[in-house]
């Protein structure tokens, strides 16, 4: 398929600024693939979707406060750092980006709070920089939850909250090391899932911590020839048991919550539709056509045009559906992105 495909309008209008209070008060609307038909409902009502048997898999990766401002050595030069992902923890490495780009050179000193110190060790991109904290034994992400800011989506135009650091976080995040919350899984509460599992729902967790790559603009009109960045993936003996005995049984569906567990869970599938159990890294790049081997439901938010995000979703629900159910949602007054609406396709 072509990028253009994927492309739509988005007024700034439509780009949710905060989540619904409570989070599960959001709207859903409900894509039937086989009817092609759409139904407006509000979050809560997804319960009535699910059945005895039935799994409902999450990402319960957990975002870190990942920006951290610092000064420059001799200038004094105020330094913002975005860590993306530890490289090497015994050497205190980390894969980052700086603003301003230009005043950040290799062998450079930034201090930040409590006397922590990091050096430049190498140039990767334009604002990509490798560093070093040289304070031994440091514990970054113990560092980063006092002094760091939660790291919101580039398309908000306001500043970082305190009540960002819940509410861009899943109530069932436990698996530090994201700088991007799994978006679909926000709309959850603690009683809605409590409902699920007194139905007979069992609700499962993989890992899988979503990159910055997420909000890249694609680059290639043949959007087979893009290239998806890797990303570290945990899948659980237990979740990959039940999921196995699941589709082996026809005993219930695999809900999925959102396009990064989907990922997960396809990119370790057989050919019988089984998933390996483990971690590693995965840049699996799902886009129309594709057959889902685990997939039977998706949960999923209404996505930035020409985005990965968005082809997981075609690909899934059918572009022809997907695209009219954007059109009806802006019709709608559905609200976009991270704290937007929900849609479940089934």
């Amino acid at each position: 398929m072509r990028l253009s495909n994927f492309r739509y309008t988005l007024p700034k209008t439509r780009i949710a600024d905060h989540p619904e209070s409570p989070r599960d008060a959001c709207k859903l609307m409900v894509l039937s693939r086989r009817k092609k038909e759409i139904e407006h409902k509000v979050f809560t009502d997804i319960v009535s979707y699910f059945k005895k048997g039935d799994l409902l898999v999450v990402n319960n990766s957990r975002v870190f406060p990942a920006k951290i401002f610092g000064q420059k050595e001799k200038t004094d030069a105020k330094i913002e750092v975005f860590l993306l992902r530890e490289l090497n923890k015994e050497a205190g490495l980390w894969d980052v980006l700086v603003d301003p780009a230009r005043k950040v050179r290799v062998g450079n000193k930034i201090y930040f709070e409590d006397d922590v110190v990091a050096e430049v060790v190498d140039n990767t991109t334009s604002r990509g920089r490798t560093i070093r904290f040289l304070n031994p034994d440091i514990d970054v992400f113990k560092m980063v939850e006092k002094i760091g800011h939660v790291p919101l989506p580039p398309y908000f135009t306001r500043k970082p909250k305190e009540a960002d650091r819940t509410d861009y976080q899943t109530v069932y995040a436990n698996q530090t090391g994201a700088v991007v919350a799994p978006m679909a899984g926000l709309h959850f509460t603690m009683p809605l899932l409590q409902q699920l599992q007194k139905i007979g729902v069992k609700i499962l967790p993989v890992t899988l911590h979503p990159s910055l790559s997420t909000f890249n603009a694609i680059e290639v009109e043949d959007v087979s020839k893009h290239k998806m960045d890797s990303e570290y993936f945990n899948i659980p003996y237990q979740t990959a048991m039940e999921v196995n005995e699941t589709k082996m049984n026809k005993s219930g569906r695999v809900f999925v919550v959102g396009t990064t567990t989907c990922r997960a869970l396809e990119a370790n599938a057989t050919v019988e539709g089984k998933i390996k159990f483990g971690q590693g890294w995965t840049d699996k790049f799902i886009y129309p056509p594709y057959n889902f081997k685990v997939t039977d439901a998706l949960i999923t938010n209404f996505q930035q045009p020409e985005t990965t995000l968005m082809m997981v979703v075609s690909a899934f629900a059918d572009h022809r559906l997907l695209m009219e159910a954007y059109k009806t949602g802006l019709k709608n007054n559905y609200r976009f992105l991270a704290y937007g609406d929900a849609m479940l396709i089934v």
